[in-house]
């Protein structure tokens, strides 16, 4: 029978990931397909792989040729293609194991020509994360809607995250241009010429982010590539040049965005020899890009445009190298206008300077804001501690500035006291922009159900700043504990609207109060706030809920989730991690669905069986997940003892440890070996604090958040095979931990799932 689906995966030298990549394909839910495996000529032991899966598989088959590139390999995938669907795939991503089924489900059900889904960046050292570039395409699901309506679907520059109805393809005979950025022109001339398409939010797509970085980042500033960027370029505008005015302005801005930017990056590496050919391509794409869209860019993308059009390489070069190196992270410096010291101008190369005009460099108002951070979340001695900072864009913050807090309940203010005291701030000095702001019982308990929020005032000089508490940071302020502050109120900081910092105060929640281990099973222990609960598991990537026997008493309620049951029903959601991930709920009996809370102590309790494991866990919303996994190597406490940072965990199996930081542009690393100690409790690793601090400790970035080092915790196995060590959510409620070594500052912190020091 003909397959319905046909998946085009075309790859070149990556015989490290296209294993993994194929066996996603193979565990779609979505099984009736074929897989066209089309080597592009591949150097590496690419193919090799390739031909023993599809040895494996007979819905997989190989097509070898010589190297032409991804486009037309994606061609001759497609001439060899039978289905009624098609969908792409590259060789070192992977796809979700219900991504395909969730997109042709939406299509046949609306008979849409295309439907796409979001999608995840992901590696080893940093774990999984959002894909900002399709954060806004994906932001909700529609059906049978048209970039007309949505414009921000011109976004959606790739292919992979979507499947096109084949007889649409066909009909509209596209074909990929033999360059490098192929996929844009192909992927958006489909948006405009669609009758209508899908979007879901799901994630379908893993997006692989190599250890050091993007995937091309080494390659974006040769010169060869950016010819193809700006030919890519031209071909989209083309197809815009007569749409909709705000489809047209859309795409403009996501190119002077996007791709221009590169070109003014490219200034700070290429070659001598080839900077001119440089200038003649960029000018090329920003003499093609709209001047009112131009005028609305970044002020320091506009003096780099200026630079452009005078021609000055020389400050090109130093305006590029400034912003590779971090320059504009935080907001660069203000410095005091000659002859007018009360106006301001931005320090930034090229100021007092003739090749750009000088009013580029003025400060207006509006961009002295205020910025706020939240740093720490902490109980102590019964009361909610919250540490941060609070300081004003580009300027600095003077010891005469002070600084106001309120708590907002229902729309009053209750003003906190507050301790200042000096931190580093966005520019890299170490200012009076810290404060700490401590809650007792009696104010929280006037908190009511809805969110509250923290005022933040600042005044230096005559000038008062007004906005929200926002900026969380990583470790406790993503994973802020809650407590009881009496016997039926729970209080629970954490995020609010619009990323402001919260309060909340949760009266009688249903809540897990316990979980214990007994033969083959977890056994939860909990109390409902309404009679007559019952308990679902519903999986928050793919939907569904089943329900989860349980014995009531009252309120009280006593569940078994037998492990065999689970690991029978093993499919994760997700295919880097291997993890799929399970929200429990209350129902009661008028309809009324409570998710339950943990109040269950302060470490996750875990079923080991298999070569997986069960585990039950809190949030970062502090509430309860189920995890069904392979066996990880976990970090669940990380101290200073010392002259030692040591950190201890439990499950890995037999692994050695240590500290690694990538070599800057490059996949190579560097590594601090930990002395590792094992017990009936688990693990410890211990590493010297003196060696996580490089030998040559100066910054190479003008960067001020730079640090020093970037150390995440490695376990390797006897095979020689690596992985990260995951952190505990237990573990990052409780961080950051900082720690003073002489003249530098090592702080140990979570970042998507794994535990990371940063030295200063």
């Amino acid at each position: 029978m003909t397959p319905r689906l046909s998946v085009v995966v075309p790859f070149y030298n990556v015989g490290e990931y296209i294993g993994a990549c194929l066996d996603s394909i193979a565990r779609q839910t979505w099984a009736d397909f074929e897989a066209i495996l089309v080597d592009d000529g591949s150097p590496d032991d690419s193919a090799v792989i390739a031909k023993e899966f599809c040895s494996r598989d007979p819905r997989f088959r190989l097509v070898q040729q010589d190297n032409v590139g991804p486009g037309p390999a994606r061609d001759t995938g497609i001439g060899l293609a039978s289905g009624e669907y098609l969908a792409f795939v590259d060789g070192d991503d992977l796809v979700s194991r219900h991504g395909f089924e969730a997109l042709i489900r939406t299509l046949d059900r609306t008979g849409s020509d295309l439907a796409g889904g979001n999608a995840r960046r992901f590696n080893n050292s940093f774990g999984v994360r959002p894909s900002w570039l399709h954060r806004q395409p994906y932001a909700r699901a529609r059906y049978a809607t048209h970039v007309s309506e949505v414009p921000d679907l011109v976004l959606d520059r790739m292919l992979w995250n979507k499947i096109y109805r084949r007889s649409f393809w066909t009909e509209n005979g596209y074909r990929f241009p033999p360059i490098r950025y192929e996929d844009y022109p192909v992927a958006l001339k489909a948006h405009l010429d669609a009758v209508t398409v899908d979007t879901i939010t799901a994630p379908v797509y893993y997006w692989r982010e190599r250890e050091s970085g993007e995937s091309i980042t080494q390659q974006k500033f040769q010169l060869g590539n950016i010819r193809d960027r700006v030919f890519s370029a031209g071909l989209v505008m083309d197809l815009v040049e007569d749409s909709l005015p705000v489809i047209r302005r859309r795409v403009h801005a996501h190119l002077a965005q996007i791709d221009l930017l590169t070109l003014m990056s490219a200034f700070g590496t290429v070659p001598a020899d080839e900077e001119q050919h440089l200038v003649e391509l960029s000018r090329e794409l920003l003499d093609r890009l709209d001047n009112e869209v131009l005028a609305t860019t970044h002020r320091y993308d506009r003096i780099q445009h200026a630079a452009l059009r005078s021609g000055d390489v020389e400050l090109l070069r130093r305006l590029a190298q400034f912003r590779n190196d971090g320059g504009l992270r935080g907001g660069a410096r203000t410095v005091p206008r000659p002859r007018r010291p009360w106006l301001l101008d931005y320090r930034y190369p090229g100021l007092r300077e003739a090749a750009v005009p000088q009013e580029l460099y003025w400060v207006p108002d509006t961009d002295l804001t205020l910025a706020t951070s939240v740093r720490e979340v902490a109980w102590v001695d019964g009361k909610l501690s919250v540490k941060g900072t609070a300081e004003i864009r580009h300027l600095e913050t003077t010891p005469s500035s002070s600084l106001q807090i309120s708590l907002v309940i229902e729309d009053v203010p209750h003003r906190l006291e507050v301790r200042r005291y000096d931190a580093l701030d966005l520019h890299g000095d170490t200012t009076r922009v810290g404060f700490e702001v401590v809650l007792d019982r009696e104010l929280l308990a006037e908190c009511t159900g809805s969110p509250t929020h923290f005022d933040v005032r600042m005044k230096s000089g005559r000038r008062v700043w007004r906005d929200v508490l926002r900026g969380q940071g990583p470790g406790s302020p993503g994973w802020p504990p809650g407590a009881w502050i009496d016997e039926t109120t729970w209080i629970q900081p954490g995020p609010g609207k619009n990323g402001c910092f919260s309060v909340r105060r949760l009266t009688d929640p249903c809540r897990l109060t316990a979980v214990e281990r007994e033969p083959g099973a977890l056994v939860l222990r909990g109390r409902s706030s309404f009679d007559e609960p019952s308990l679902f598991a519903t999986r928050p990537v793919v939907g569904g809920e089943e329900e989860v026997p349980m014995e009531v008493d009252g309120r009280d309620f006593t569940a078994r989730l037998a492990i065999d049951d689970l690991l029978a029903r093993t499919n994760p959601d997700d295919p880097f991690g291997q993890r799929t991930t399970r929200v429990l709920r209350l129902h009661g009996p008028e309809r009324e669905q409570r998710v339950l809370l943990w109040t269950a102590g302060e470490s996750a309790v875990s079923y080991a069986e298999g070569g997986r494991v069960v585990t039950v866990t809190r949030s970062t919303g502090g509430y309860v997940n189920l995890h069904e996994s392979p066996i990880r190597t976990v970090a669940t406490h990380a101290v200073a003892a010392g002259n030692m940072l040591v950190v201890r965990g439990c499950d890995g199996g037999d692994v050695d440890f240590s500290w690694r930081r990538y070599v800057a542009d490059s996949d190579d690393h560097l590594d601090v070996a930990c002395r590792r100690t094992l017990s009936d409790d688990g693990w410890e690793a211990a590493a010297d604090l003196d060696a996580l601090v490089p030998a040559v400790a100066v910054k190479v970035s003008v960067d001020p958040l730079a640090s020093l080092a970037d150390w995440i915790l490695f376990a390797t196995k006897p095979d020689g095979s690596t992985h990260a060590v995951q952190c505990e959510p237990f573990l990052c409620s409780r961080l950051p931990v900082t720690i003073s070594r002489g003249a530098h500052a090592l702080a140990v912190r979570p970042h998507a799932g794994t535990l990371h020091v940063e030295v200063r």
